[in-house]
């Protein structure tokens, strides 16, 4: 299993402590990818610009798409380029791809089907080893859930022994999801302004 389908396996099998947004998730998830290129040697970091390795296939489909879709021309693709443009839509791929492989199950209410419909891990291998990972603290997760709600930020917001390049794709996520809680609230804020010109006051 990848970084970041232990991190969706944990989003989605996890109480969270605040709402997760897909949006948040996603950017998450290719965050998380970075870091599975970076151990398998796919990619090096140059300060924040993603170096792609020489190309080979990669056993998970999308860590070897998202390899494959590396920037290849200097002055490369800064790891927060890489963030925004990876992770349009990135969390809606993975779950695909795990209910494809039959790892997560939609589950229906008993009254309201259609208004309770749930999607969860199902019992598997790959739920375990998330929860092996959840459950020992594994810094590299931990931070990422944090990133997204479904934990509290740990109390070091990096983990401790994580080389210089893992740390600056943890930063980076952090600091791409606060700009866009940042986005979510000025459009709230100007959406509330609109409604209320329309209302009159």
């Amino acid at each position: 299993m990848t970084t970041p389908q232990d991190l969706l396996i944990v989003a989605l099998d996890v109480e969270p402590s605040r709402p997760v947004e897909q949006g948040d998730l996603s950017l998450a998830l290719a965050g998380a990818e970075v870091i599975d290129l970076i151990d398998a040697e796919a990619l090096t970091l140059d300060d924040d610009r993603i170096v792609p390795s020489a190309r080979w296939t990669l056993a998970d489909h999308l860590l070897d798409e998202a390899a494959s879709s590396l920037v290849r021309q200097m002055p490369y693709e800064s790891v927060e380029d890489w963030l925004w443009r990876r992770g349009r839509g990135l969390s809606s791929a993975y779950l695909a791809a795990l209910e494809a492989e039959g790892q997560v199950t939609r589950q229906h209410g008993r009254w309201i089907p259609t208004r309770t419909t749930r999607t969860a891990p199902v019992d598997s291998p790959a739920r375990r080893h998330a929860s092996e990972r959840w459950t020992s603290g594994e810094p590299v997760l931990a931070v990422l859930a944090a990133a997204v709600g479904i934990r509290e930020m740990p109390a070091e917001d990096s983990p401790g022994g994580a080389d210089d390049a893992v740390e600056t794709v943890l930063a980076a996520v952090n600091d791409a999801v606060m700009e866009l809680e940042a986005v979510r609230q000025r459009r709230a804020i100007e959406d509330a302004a609109f409604d209320n010109i329309w209302r009159g006051q």
